[in-house]
């Protein structure tokens, strides 16, 4: 089971999941009056074709059931808000025996490496990857390096730690950030050893720029992207998903990608 539910969020090894986890994290300001739907963000994901969907738990409850048999879920266990000024933790916020009752085909945590709650953090994931494998259930892992410890979470050296560690730790995927090193990156890529690795979207780029870095990104190994603003703030978000897939899925070039969009 735990195999036929991994290579459900692949397509011939690749994956393009549509992150909406933002609402926890940085309340409504990346929002309009489209994109504050998740009915919106729900009907990207299926005309897209995304592989999976991310949503924290109260999303799941009250608008993901009308789409169990349309969109993969992948369901945040833990969150924080960017109101309180504190050590970096994230807490749990929902159990993996819920996730999978809300029809999840995977569980998603944040393990920030470095933080002084580093040792918790480590505990309470390993906890939820060994139960989401006991119930045959991936686990990503959502890698960021922060705190004070962390003086720069953007050098090869301190990402391509992050990607060991949650490899060691059990994760499955994990969701780490692109800094623009692409050679470095395949070495990102080789320390997360058997665990496939997914680049945030992060903030709004560039067409041109954003569809490059996709492309850079699967160059160096990776198995694709878990994007977020970059598709529902987009103007015409299925048509930039198509682009993405035209590189991410079906690897085309850059220039395929940018024609298409252009369609």
């Amino acid at each position: 089971m735990f195999k036929t539910k991994m290579y459900r969020l692949l397509t011939g090894g690749r994956s393009l999941i549509l992150a909406y986890d933002q609402g926890l994290e940085h309340g409504p300001t990346d929002f309009n009056l489209k994109n504050i739907d998740p009915n919106y963000i729900l009907d990207i994901a299926e005309k897209g074709g995304y592989n999976a969907l991310v949503f924290q738990r109260g999303l799941a409850e009250k608008y993901y059931q009308n789409y169990r048999d349309k969109v993969r879920l992948i369901l945040k266990l833990n969150g924080k808000t960017s109101i309180a000024k504190v050590e970096p933790y994230s807490a749990q916020t929902c159990s993996v025996s819920r996730a999978i009752k809300l029809g999840a085909e995977a569980v998603g945590y944040t393990v920030y490496v470095g933080s002084p709650r580093e040792a918790q953090i480590f505990e309470e994931f390993s906890k939820i990857a060994e139960e989401a494998h006991d119930h045959g259930i991936p686990v990503v892992a959502w890698m960021y390096p922060r705190g004070p410890f962390v003086p720069n979470d953007s050098t090869t050296e301190i990402i391509a730690y992050s990607a060991r560690v949650g490899l060691e730790l059990g994760a499955d995927i994990v969701k780490i950030k692109y800094n623009n090193d692409f050679e470095g990156f395949k070495w990102v890529v080789k320390a997360a050893g058997k665990c496939k690795v997914v680049v945030a979207g992060g903030h709004k780029e560039a067409e041109n720029e954003l569809l490059q870095q996709a492309k850079e990104i699967v160059d160096a190994g990776a198995t694709g992207m878990a994007i977020g603003r970059n598709v529902w703030q987009h103007p015409e978000p299925l048509k930039i998903s198509q682009a993405l897939k035209k590189i991410i899925i079906e690897n085309k070039s850059v220039k395929e990608a940018l024609k298409s969009l252009k369609k």
